[in-house]
């Protein structure tokens, strides 16, 4: 019983370096990227410096109508804490469900299939990292969080928005903005943000993450940081649950499409009959 003690000890301590090496790093991290960025270091970036946001804007509706489409099957998506157990803190039940369209700058091309506009769009966005229909249930609240790096920076864009949209709202540096259909805005998500959805309608946005502009020694430290993320469990976890989750979603949409057209069938069977 001793020597089991005395290991979890070391294992707790162990981890505890990890964990001070590791912020530390981190710290030091952002502070490199945010002296290398192009754009300002600032809870919201200007829309004007990404001309490449303006086709989500231009074309905003057919996004939206592909993910309507897509939420026919809305139990078939999985909440975001299934396909990333490190967001459990802030994702509770199925409040917040997440249909990933990109998983560490890869496509997920059975998801995609189901959006292949809103894919073609983002297949133009410049170092394109990770990119999801974000779903967020009726009076739903997600709590302050902050990101992982300064080198990547998230774009949101209203689709379905409630109608008493004043109540539905995000805080990012301590500064407020209210989701429009059709609008879209960047973020630095290494600001505390938080979430309301203090309405009675689901909300779903299009996010998209992106690399921040930065000179040549960010660029390459970025590239360095995100590629030993992906020796980690943070990476490597989600990659297997997006995987598995995208061939539940396929057969759930299959099953659906059957079932479709046998109602079809027999509505059409039961009109001839009846003349």
């Amino acid at each position: 019983m001793t020597d089991l003690t005395t290991m979890e000890r070391l294992k707790n301590w162990r981890q505890r370096v990890v964990y001070k090496a590791g912020e530390k790093f981190t710290r030091r991290v952002t502070s490199y990227f945010s002296a290398q960025s192009l754009v300002p270091d600032t809870p919201y970036i200007d829309n004007d410096l990404f001309p490449f946001l303006q086709s989500f804007t231009d074309n905003w509706e057919k996004i939206r109508d592909e993910v309507t489409e897509i939420l026919k099957s809305r139990e078939a998506i999985p909440a975001f804490q299934e396909v990333s157990p490190d967001q459990a803190e802030i994702a509770k039940g199925k409040n917040w469900r997440t249909f990933f369209l990109y998983g560490f700058g890869e496509q997920l091309p059975k998801n995609c299939a189901k959006a292949p506009f809103t894919s073609s769009l983002l297949e133009k966005v410049p170092n394109i990292e990770i990119s999801w229909f974000s779903i967020l249930s009726p009076g739903y609240h997600i709590p302050p969080h902050q990101g992982v790096t300064k080198g990547i920076l998230r774009a949101h864009l209203g689709l379905i928005i409630p109608k008493n949209r004043e109540n539905c709202r995000i805080s990012v540096g301590g500064q407020i903005r209210h989701w429009k259909p059709g609008e879209i805005f960047v973020l630095d998500d290494t600001y505390e943000h938080e979430v309301w959805n203090d309405t009675d309608e689901e909300r779903v946005i299009l996010i998209f993450d992106f690399d921040r502009p930065m000179k040549r020694g960010g660029r390459a430290l970025l590239r360095f940081f995100i590629s030993a993320m992906k020796f980690t469990a943070f990476y490597q976890v989600p990659k297997k649950n997006l995987a598995t989750f995208e061939d539940q979603f396929e057969a759930a949409t299959r099953r659906n499409n059957e079932n479709m057209e046998k109602l079809a069938d027999a509505a059409e069977a039961a009109r001839k009959k009846m003349n």
